[in-house]
């Protein structure tokens, strides 16, 4: 009778042992589900001063820009496609040119999928012209149906990175003396919301960048 109580006693023990491990294992692993970023969980230095404050759901604002091919491009090109997004100008020597080498990554990793697309927006409209950007996206093996490069109005571009992407600390108007200049990528959803921010510059922060679009491509695939 005894040695059947301590058996009973053992097998108990490790039933709750096993539990217990399994309940630490789903507390502790990993989660594939990535953050939705809203305006009051970021750095307030990223958050432009008229987006302070706002309570909701915050969306990636819609555009009406020109891309290398010199057509307007707007959210509604877009579609319902993942975005990443990037802000430069060709003629800059330290890091655009970093970045754009990472985007080119970020290509390659997805080259058959459809589901995601590029947007490089230029903090130098006036110099960055449709053929400017259309020699810069050949020279960088930019794929049209999957990286469009934008230029257009200046003030309208300065507002998206601030207001929409939250992609540069400083603040400013888009007026001739503001000027962008960050490293941020940033990654949309199909809701556009923002679901990332990753230092452009960087191989070990863009690898994390083509890991999450894999999650993010797998939640917006479940159903």
């Amino acid at each position: 009778m005894a040695g059947r109580s301590f058996t009973l006693r053992i097998g108990l023990f490790l039933l709750i042992a096993a539990v217990a491990i399994g309940v630490g294992y789903v507390l502790l692993k990993p989660s594939d589900q990535l953050p939705v970023y809203h305006p009051n969980q970021l750095d307030p230095r990223l958050v432009d001063p008229a987006v302070k404050g706002r309570k909701g759901e915050h969306h990636i604002a819609d555009f009406d820009l020109i891309d290398q091919f010199g057509g307007h491009f707007t959210m509604a090109d877009v579609k319902d496609r993942i975005i990443v997004a990037d802000f430069f100008f060709t003629t800059c020597a330290t890091i655009c040119p970093k970045m754009t080498n990472q985007l080119e990554r970020v290509q390659e990793a997805y080259k058959d999928e459809d589901r995601l697309l590029l947007l490089s927006h230029s903090v130098t409209p006036e110099m960055d012209s449709v053929p400017v950007l259309a020699a810069y996206a050949e020279l960088h093996h930019a794929d049209p149906d999957r990286w469009r490069f934008l230029t257009g109005d200046r003030r309208q571009i300065y507002a998206l990175a601030r207001k929409s992407y939250f992609a540069a600390m400083d603040e400013g108007d888009g007026g001739p003396d503001d000027f962008v200049h960050t490293e941020n990528f940033v990654l949309v959803d199909r809701q556009r919301r923002i679901r990332g921010f990753y230092d452009g510059t960087s191989t070990v922060d863009v690898d994390r960048l083509i890991g999450d679009i894999a999650k993010l491509l797998k939640e917006e695939k479940a159903p």
